[in-house]
C-alpha cells in the first residue's frame, strides 16, 4: 500500500510539520495502526478509509502518535485532505468521521485548505506548581482546554520569550493530560497576529512543529483579546508553519497549505 509523508501548514518541503498519511480500505487492528505510527516516529500518522456514500461522512479517519491514538489532529487531517485531492480521490469538501466528530476539509483553487473543527473552550486555572520552572519562563496566564485537547495554554510576555524556550520536558509530562501551548502576541509588522510552540512530551512529542488542534484554542484566547476573528498564527521552534485561523462561534475554521515530500510502497 502507498505511504505518504506530507509537510504541513507550509507551502515548501522541510518545513511546517510532517504527518504521515496511509489511505487504506478499511481499518486493521489497533496494535498493526500504532506499530506503523511507531515505525514513522513522527508526531502523528493519519489512517483514513472510505465511508459508505449517503452518510455524515465520507472518510474515516484516525490518528496516532508514536506511543498513543489521540482525540484530535488539524495537521494530519490538513496532510490527509491534501493526499486526498492531489490524488484525485477527492474534490471539493471531504467530510471525515472521527473520534472528536464530524470534520470537514476545503480544498481551494489556490492549493490551500480550510479545516473545520470544534472550538475549544478555555477557562482560567491558576499555575500549576513548577510550571514556571519547567518551561524556563514568568508566566503571564494559564488557561485549561477542553475535551479533545486536554492542554494547558500557557502565555508568556512576548514572542522572544516563546521562541527561546528550552523547557525540561520531563516536568512538563506531568502538569496536563496532553501537553503545554506556550504563546504570545506577535511583535509589531511580523505578518502573523501571535506565535506558540506546542510541547506533548507525555505522547512521546517533546515539540509538535505546528499543531492544528492547539489552533482551536489559540483562536478564541487571540480574538477575544486582539478584537479580530480572523488571525494568522506562527508556530514552531527549528521548524515553522503559518495557521490561518477564523473563529465562527462553536467551529475554528483553520487554512493551511501542505505538500507532499515522500511517497513510497509499505511492505509490512
Amino acid at each position: 500500500m502507498r505511504i505518504r509523508i506530507v509537510d504541513a501548514f507550509t507551502d515548501r518541503p522541510f518545513a511546517g510539520n510532517p504527518a504521515g498519511v496511509l489511505l487504506l480500505d478499511s481499518f486493521p487492528d489497533d496494535h498493526w495502526l500504532q506499530k506503523v505510527a511507531a515505525e514513522l516516529n513522527l508526531s502523528e500518522t493519519a489512517f483514513a478509509h472510505p465511508l459508505p456514500p449517503g452518510g455524515d461522512a465520507d472518510w474515516a479517519l484516525r490518528w496516532f502518535t508514536p506511543v498513543a491514538e489521540v482525540d484530535m489532529c488539524g495537521h494530519a487531517t490538513l496532510a490527509t485532505a491534501h493526499v486526498l485531492h492531489t490524488t484525485g480521490r477527492a474534490t471539493g469538501t471531504v467530510r471525515f468521521a472521527a473520534r472528536c466528530g464530524i470534520l470537514s476539509a476545503t480544498a481551494a483553487a489556490d492549493g490551500s485548505v480550510t479545516m473545520d473543527f470544534p472550538t475549544s473552550s478555555l477557562t482560567p486555572v491558576p499555575a500549576p506548581d513548577g510550571l514556571a520552572k519547567a518551561l524556563g519562563a514568568d508566566v503571564v496566564s494559564v488557561h485549561d482546554t477542553a475535551a479533545h485537547i486536554g492542554d494547558l495554554l500557557v502565555e508568556l510576555a512576548d514572542e522572544e520569550a516563546v521562541r527561546s524556550l528550552a523547557p525540561d520536558l520531563p516536568a512538563l509530562a506531568g502538569l496536563s493530560d496532553r501537553g503545554v501551548i506556550a504563546t504570545a502576541a506577535a511583535e509589531p509588522a511580523r505578518g502573523y497576529d501571535f506565535v506558540s510552540r506546542c510541547f506533548f512530551p507525555a505522547l512521546g512529542i517533546d515539540e509538535d512543529p505546528v499543531t492544528g488542534s492547539a489552533h482551536t484554542a489559540l483562536a478564541p484566547f487571540w480574538s477575544e483579546r486582539l478584537g479580530r476573528d480572523e488571525l494568522t498564527g506562527l508556530q514552531g521552534g527549528a521548524r515553522t508553519g503559518l495557521v490561518r485561523t477564523a473563529l465562527r462561534g462553536a467551529r475554528t475554521l483553520l487554512t493551511g497549505n501542505a505538500v507532499t515530500v515522500v511517497e513510497g510502497d509499505l511492505l509490512a
